[in-house]
């Protein structure tokens, strides 16, 4: 009897995931907003303002400085969750260019040896409660938090170790301070370059 339940709970799951990507798919959002699927809901952002945009550039050019050349970092890849009814487009992911996706296809999150997210006031507590979850589910190695609305005082929290769903805080510092990134990467980040309110 058990079974049977399981069987139709995750048919009802697939269900839903499906239907989300229809729908995610047939969104027309204004230019520059992120659509995303977030516990199986479809979400839309506006676009990130400057200071937003100024951080994903400096944590950019730094990294580009230390991963292989057949690695690229992307703004606008969409990742899939499906154990979490997600798909993620994180403002930084690194992946192996072989690993991209195809035209048509869709990647897993876990493809990335890297994401960031940079929080913002309206969404915020995706990229700290739900992203987070859904990565460290996925498998992904790094996850980098970097968010400059945590209660008035910018922060930046490095991820690791993702083990049944659940990531380790490898470390967290204040805007201003240093963050090491470790291997594959091995560099050091000065969040002191990231604007903040």
């Amino acid at each position: 009897m058990a079974a049977v339940i399981a069987e139709r709970a995750h048919s009802a799951d697939e269900r839903g995931w499906n239907e989300a990507l229809r729908t995610w798919e047939q969104t027309d959002a204004p230019e520059g907003c992120k659509v995303e699927i977030i516990e199986g809901i479809v979400t839309v952002a506006s676009p990130p303002e400057s200071d937003h945009n100024d951080t994903a550039d400096e944590l950019q050019r730094l990294l580009y400085t230390v991963i292989p050349r057949d690695w690229g970092i992307y703004q606008t890849q969409g990742l899939t969750v499906p154990s979490q009814q997600g798909l993620y487009i994180p403002d930084l992911a690194v992946i192996p260019k072989k690993l991209l996706p195809r035209r048509g296809e869709r990647r897993m999150a876990d493809v990335a040896e890297l994401i960031v997210e940079i929080t913002s006031r309206s969404n915020a507590n995706h990229d700290r409660v739900e992203k987070l979850h859904g990565y460290a589910d996925a498998g992904v190695p790094l996850y980098l938090l970097l968010d400059p609305w945590h209660s008035g005082r910018p922060t930046a929290t490095l991820y690791g170790q993702p083990a049944g769903g659940l990531y380790r805080v490898l470390e967290t510092v204040k805007y201003g301070d240093k963050l090491h990134l470790p291997t594959p990467f091995d560099v050091t980040v000065d969040t002191a370059l990231f604007p903040a309110d």
